[in-house]
């Protein structure tokens, strides 16, 4: 072991190099997110079924958001070493909720995707309240499918990581489990739901997620181990897919917006603090009922922070 001079032959601790480094965490969900989407665009027969028109009327392709997802479930799947308990149960439960959230947000929506609309009838239903008002018409579009999916993937993670915490603590009484498990459930679901809702431009969410995974990067607190890396796996799917998504060559539907932001959801989720858990859950909760009724994108260009930030790297026109 290595000693440093000076110090009375103390050993000198060596620097992190473990596999499940929030560093080897970004450039595996990287390598996963540009593998996918570039190997998905070299299959000529998958072109047309993938090719979507965007809000400038160019041809974009849906590769980047399969791509994303693909780093997504790929960053969940290589944090769950993070924690080193002895028994390993923490780390199995942190790999299965954001496996379970990534992968039912993802999949959710893609079959939203692929549908485009058409089992929405003559008038496609809109936002939370349109698709629920469709439900009580006895119409199932397939945003119905994604609450229930993705609501249902946000629960288990939920549990998981709520499990995990009374672990870790040492146990603790039913009540206090179930409403830390409904709370993160929230988190990753509305988080889910705000980088769909933000995707309506070009590189919006992917700025949303990486702003938020810096944050979380940023809190270097005992105990903030699980939500830094999965911080690190969305910030890693950010930087990969973000280049195309602004050259308006590919873009994230439903399926990339949706497992991204679960990732990033359950990075929140995960965050060892109470108050942040609980702010977070409060925040999605309130963007995703404020869209009901205010334009994210009028939002934005009003503000001129806000303006400036989203315009950033995009086409002019």
């Amino acid at each position: 072991m290595n000693r440093i001079p000076g110090r009375g032959g103390a050993p000198a601790s060596a620097p992190d190099r473990s596999p499940s480094s929030p560093v080897d965490v970004a450039l595996h969900a990287l390598g996963a997110t540009v593998s996918w989407s570039a190997g998905l665009g070299a299959v000529e027969s998958l072109r047309p079924r993938l090719e979507r028109t965007n809000f400038h009327g160019r041809a974009v392709s849906l590769r980047g958001g399969l791509g994303a997802a693909a780093g997504a479930v790929a960053a969940g799947s290589r944090a769950g070493h993070l924690l080193r308990d002895p028994a390993g149960r923490g780390s199995r439960r942190v790999t299965m909720a954001a496996l379970v959230a990534t992968t039912a947000a993802g999949a959710a929506g893609l079959a939203d995707d692929l549908d485009a609309g058409a089992h929405d009838g003559g008038a496609p239903a809109k936002g939370l309240a349109g698709h629920l008002g469709a439900l009580a018409r006895g119409r199932v579009t397939t945003g119905v499918l994604k609450i229930a999916v993705i609501g249902s993937g946000a629960l288990v993670s939920g549990v998981l990581l709520a499990r995990c915490r009374g672990t870790v603590s040492g146990g603790r009484g039913p009540v206090p489990t179930a409403v830390d498990a409904v709370t993160s459930a929230v988190t990753i679901a509305a988080w889910a739901n705000v980088h769909n809702l933000l995707d309506l431009r070009p590189g919006r969410a992917l700025k949303t997620a990486a702003l938020l995974s810096g944050c979380l990067l940023a809190d270097r607190r005992e105990g903030t181990e699980a939500a830094r890396t999965l911080a690190a796996g969305a910030l890693g799917v950010a930087v990969a897919a973000l280049p195309e998504d602004l050259m308006e060559d590919t873009m994230l539907g439903d399926t990339g917006a949706n497992a991204v932001g679960a990732l990033v959801g359950t990075a929140l989720a995960a965050h060892p603090g109470r108050t942040v858990r609980v702010l977070a859950a409060l925040a999605g909760t309130a963007l995703v009922l404020a869209s009901e009724r205010v334009s994210f994108t009028r939002v934005i260009a009003r503000t001129p922070v806000l303006a400036a930030l989203d315009g950033l790297g995009r086409h002019a026109s």
